[in-house]
């Protein structure tokens, strides 16, 4: 049994005439006749009465009918959504993205896709830097937003947004009228840094202990305002993307840029080298390459 004896078939039982089908399918009629006699051959059964001028249905007929046109009516929605699919109309693409910093950036990213693509659905879900890597290795996420540096074997990266980190400060701390700070100069500042689940801790204490020394850490935590209300209370320093030092809009905090060395923060959409894309994602890709970020806060 194949598409085309069902097409036939339904045809003929639509207009109860192989002429006005033969017609419709720009088929002879011998054909449908000899395609109709092989359906009936392969089931077993008489599908059509022909006995009169016009072509009845027998009881099989009308469950075989039934069934061809469900059948045909399946095949016509997935042609319909495969070509969909393939020209961008619809789908679904699935990010993990940072918290806070994130946020600055893709409201305004993903009301512009959306405009160009109405139809595709964008799933964002929060995860710490590391962690998104861990979802997109099980699958769970089609993008993930990091920090560089990645493993550039597994994964291909597009650049989002690349800026300096500057150490906050109570404005009652002695660098609180400073325009500028050397990293060596913080050796004996209590920091207070982000928990290991974060690019942000790794990217500290490298830079650190390139300048010559381990960061004497006060405290960590997982959370923006936490840190800032510690920084704000002189319990220690932190050093943030300047976006974020811009946002924090906190009367008892003042950054300092760190100027020997700066230090690089750079964001990144990434996805697996080995993993198919999708049509809808391939399409997020070209968006983002075609329309950069603005750079917040800088």
């Amino acid at each position: 049994m194949d598409i085309k004896q069902l097409h036939y078939f339904a045809e003929v039982a639509k207009h109860k005439n192989f002429t006005k089908a033969s017609q419709v399918l720009y088929v002879s009629q011998p054909s449908i006749s000899k395609m109709i006699k092989s359906l009936e051959d392969e089931l077993g059964v008489i599908l059509l009465d022909r006995s009169d001028r016009e072509v009845v249905l027998t009881d099989t007929g009308r469950l075989v009918n039934e069934k061809a046109l469900k059948i045909l009516q399946m095949l016509e929605d997935l042609s319909s959504s495969v070509n969909e699919l393939v020209h961008v109309q619809r789908g679904k693409v699935t990010m993990g993205i940072m918290p806070t910093i994130s946020a600055l950036l893709f409201p305004k990213i993903i009301s512009g896709f959306k405009k160009s693509y109405p139809k595709i659905e964008i799933q964002m879900v929060e995860y710490s830097a590391k962690q998104v890597k861990m979802q997109m290795e099980q699958g769970n996420i089609d993008f993930g937003v990091t920090v560089l540096p990645v493993n550039t074997q597994l994964y291909r990266t597009v650049s989002l947004l690349t800026e300096e980190l500057v150490v906050i400060v109570s404005n009652h701390h002695w660098l609180a009228g400073r325009k500028s700070v050397s990293l060596t100069e913080l050796q004996n500042e209590p920091f207070i840094l982000f928990t290991k689940e974060f690019a942000l801790h790794d990217v500290v204490e490298q830079a650190c202990l390139q300048a010559g020394f381990e960061p004497k850490v006060a405290h960590l935590t997982s959370l923006w305002d936490f840190c800032c209300e510690m920084v704000a209370s002189q319990l220690g320093i932190s050093l943030i993307p300047r976006s974020m030092a811009n946002r924090l809009h906190h009367l008892a905090i003042h950054a300092v840029t760190v100027s020997q060395p700066e230090i690089a923060w750079e964001l990144a959409l990434i996805y697996p080298r080995d993993k198919y894309l999708s049509y809808a994602s391939r399409a997020f890709i070209s968006y983002i390459k075609a329309n950069p970020p603005n750079q917040p806060g800088l």
